[in-house]
């Protein structure tokens, strides 16, 4: 989980050093996604998704906190398939990458990406994830937000976890994580035609500004779908999968009377064919 204020509480939460059971390098995918319904193939992603959360060779520091994430559901939602290419914004220390690796298999790809600002922070989480190509279909892009090292519509799925309000973050030394208005526009840019843009992130009280994301670590989920709209994508779906109506909107995510117990939105977008 990344996070900019309480950098000892985030790096706790953010050194964990998962492997997945399969290695992508030899995991055998399963047919990739030509649209509509099939129960064959459904199963199948299911079984995989399933492998790589019950995997024994993730850390123990990645499992103990999957009841708090529910990555089966997430992962479910995303519509990650083998043979994607999926770039992950703020993937931190990589809790979902290792997950991503696994479902896109040899066949596909993953983009971690993070802001150089967060090296602090990260310490040695990142290379120690990556050390000897461990995860071999996994690269790394150190870059803020709005200008990400990829080609134009090379990308089936971007994800961004727990990390749109960063945006509104304003540290004392003045350092940006990124233009608002240009990073969706970036995130559109690097997207196939109809690929989808997945966000997930804590959530402010409804009709909350954006002052939320710099000093409770929430943005109200209305902000992020406009933004996105602008930038040109479909409004897809939702999900309430990680909502929480006992969420107290007054207090920061780091607070410990709702520290891992926020209400989260989780939304689909598409970029139109």
């Amino acid at each position: 989980m990344s996070r900019i204020r309480g950098a000892a509480i985030i790096l706790a939460a953010l050194a964990s050093m998962a492997c997945a059971d399969q290695d992508p390098a030899t995991a055998k995918p399963s047919e990739s996604s030509s649209g509509g319904e099939n129960p064959a193939k459904a199963k199948s992603q299911t079984a995989l998704i399933d492998a790589a959360v019950k995997s024994a060779r993730r850390d123990p520091a990645d499992r103990a906190d999957d009841a708090n994430r529910n990555p089966a559901a997430v992962l479910a939602f995303t519509g990650i398939e083998p043979g994607m290419t999926v770039y992950e914004m703020e993937a931190g220390a990589g809790y979902y990458t290792e997950m991503f690796s696994v479902l896109v298999g040899p066949g596909g790809s993953v983009i971690m990406q993070n802001p150089p600002s967060f090296d602090g922070f990260l310490g040695k989480a990142v290379s120690d994830r990556l050390k000897n190509n461990r995860l071999t279909n996994v690269q790394y892009d150190k870059t803020n937000f709005d200008q990400l090292n990829v080609d134009d519509a090379s990308a089936d799925i971007v994800t961004w976890f727990l990390g749109p309000h960063e945006l509104y973050f304003t540290p004392s030394d003045g350092v940006s994580l990124g233009e608002v208005e240009q990073t969706y526009t970036e995130i559109f840019r690097i997207l196939k035609p109809g690929g989808a843009f997945v966000v997930l992130d804590h959530a402010a009280a409804p009709g909350s500004g954006e002052e939320t994301g710099n000093a409770l670590h929430r943005i109200d989920p209305a902000i992020v779908k406009d933004l996105a709209v602008s930038a040109g994508f479909d409004f897809l779906e939702d999900s309430d999968i990680l909502r929480n109506g006992e969420d107290d909107y007054s207090k920061g995510v780091f607070d410990p009377s709702v520290r891992r117990k926020t209400d989260r939105f989780l939304i689909k977008f598409r970029k139109p064919l």
